[in-house]
């Protein structure tokens, strides 16, 4: 494990550790450790630090600023403005509390309260001015702009005020009926689909046919034979499984590092089937205006139900289905309400042949109640490829070109940790690197090992041991359920235990 080696092998970070676990508790050790490993970058023992210095001194500013910031740079935006919120809740709190509140509500999409917080906070402080983060809030206002021009320079002037009078009602429909425009609530949301009444299969995302498979999923054998049966297998063979209760739906949470191929799982979950495959994006469903996001959840569910059998994928779904403990906001806590009521169904029959997959890189932050039996029950571990499933991605990624005789187990033995976009990212470069070759030659060159591996050597993927420090804290010391007892062999089975990375 790449997070906990680094901490080990930095002899300074090694002996405040030791340090700190002989005097657990003396408070100033302990939060200079946590500061040192903050500012060093390895967050995830930051944060693990942080949270024990907290126990010891629950109202420290400093303690809880440092946690925040923990939070803020692994993007858990809700969780830091919780612990922030005691400090923010003082006139006179700190600045640095600010800044980092600015940036939370940044993450949450609340530009407004996060201009808010970052002008007070370097009004207060100037030294904390951050360009980066006030271009970002700045651009709101500009973008209204823009459009104002346009209507002005039109070619024909009769034609600029019915422009301008035009777009309210427009977005709602090409010009059916006349009610539509005189209800302002619907016309407003981005998403047509806001009253989910006459919803129709045009006006949401696109039902897609999938035209992978398993057999171009390479490797993950177990995660695909999951897959089958909890997914597949009940609508291929439904008396088989009706003879035992089981009907064909359900909720699979698959989760695992960025990049290990959750997406392409589900795509080829769906190919295998034949099924309808609706991919649902975090701009599909949240909206400004409180309610809409709720109805274009229920939307898409609705639009499964007609195309079943249905494989309905949500990506990111921390970000729908985040714990509400963490959440400040009720109309967040309430979508969360409607994904669980839409997972029950109206009755034990509604999600029949819709197949719910989800896929997440921070597993810990998903509401307990959607592991409930009959949600997503099952979480199934993507884990990282290993030797033999790189070489075989590799072969799928290079079967389409022109090629030398190759030894892809080779080149698999120089991407240890490397995982499937890793994989895609070399072979890309190493393509274009050919390209220019063969257009200098005016013929194709085969592309060759060496090349493949002459790539592979200038790349550094870290996401794959980054996710598994941050694995390494919630299966080490937030596991009293056994919910994660599947990765224990990646990070080691005992505190201190070195794992396969």
């Amino acid at each position: 494990m790449e997070g906990s080696r680094a901490v080990v092998d930095d002899a300074g970070l090694q002996a405040l550790r030791e340090a700190a676990r002989l005097s657990p508790d003396n408070l100033p050790l302990r939060r200079h450790l946590a500061d040192q490993l903050l500012s060093k970058g390895y967050l995830a023992e930051a944060e693990s630090e942080y949270r024990a210095a907290l126990l010891l001194a629950p109202k420290d500013p400093d303690v809880i600023a440092g946690l925040a910031e923990a939070f803020v740079r692994q993007s858990a935006y809700g969780p830091a403005l919780s612990v922030l919120e005691p400090l923010l809740a003082v006139p006179d709190y700190p600045p640095r509390a600010g800044l980092l509140a600015a940036k939370a509500l940044l993450g949450e999409g609340d530009v407004a309260g996060a201009a808010q917080r970052y002008q007070d906070a370097v009004s207060r402080d100037p030294s904390l001015a951050d360009p980066d983060l006030a271009a970002r809030l700045a651009p709101q206002p500009a973008q209204s702009q823009p459009a104002a021009p346009k209507q002005t320079t039109a070619p024909q002037q009769t034609a600029a005020p019915q422009q301008t009078a035009a777009p309210p009602p427009q977005p709602a429909g090409p010009q059916p009926a006349q009610p539509q425009p005189a209800q302002p609530q619907p016309t407003t949301p981005a998403y047509p689909w806001g009253h989910g009444a006459d919803v129709t299969e045009d006006d949401v995302v696109e039902v897609e046919r999938s035209r992978v498979t398993f057999a171009d999923v390479a490797g993950m054998d177990a995660v695909k034979e999951a897959l089958r049966m909890k997914l597949l297998l009940p609508v291929q063979q439904p008396e088989l499984f009706a003879a035992y209760g089981k009907r064909a739906g359900g909720g699979v949470l698959l989760y695992g590092p960025p990049g290990a191929g959750k997406t392409h799982l589900a795509r080829a979950a769906a190919g295998e089937l034949g099924a309808s495959f609706i991919n649902v994006g975090l701009a599909d469903i949240l909206d400004m205006y409180i309610g809409s996001s709720e109805r274009n959840l229920r939307a898409m569910f609705e639009m499964a139900r007609r195309n079943r059998p249905c494989v309905l994928f949500f990506d990111e779904v921390d970000a729908l289905a985040a714990r509400r403990s963490d959440m400040r906001q009720a109309h967040l806590r309430q979508l969360v309400n409607q994904f669980l009521a839409e997972l029950d169904g109206v009755d034990e029959h509604a999600n029949e042949g819709v197949l719910v997959l989800a896929a997440t890189n921070a597993p810990w932050y998903i509401d307990v109640a959607f592991r409930r039996p009959g949600r997503f029950d099952q979480l199934v571990f993507v884990p990282p490829p290993d030797a033999a499933a790189r070489a075989a991605i590799l072969r799928i990624l290079c079967r389409d070109k022109p090629l030398a005789e190759m030894d892809f187990d080779a080149v698999a033995r120089a991407t240890e940790g490397f995982v499937g976009a890793d994989l895609k990212g070399v072979v890309d470069r190493a393509v274009e690197i050919k390209l220019h070759e063969s257009i200098g030659a005016g013929r194709p060159i085969p592309l060759s090992t060496h090349d493949l591996l002459a790539v592979a050597q200038g790349v550094r993927p870290t996401a794959v041991r980054e996710w598994l420090a941050t694995a390494r804290n919630y299966v080490l010391h937030s596991n009293d359920s056994g919910a994660w007892d599947e990765l224990m062999p990646w990070i080691g089975g005992k505190r201190g235990g070195k794992g396969k990375w």
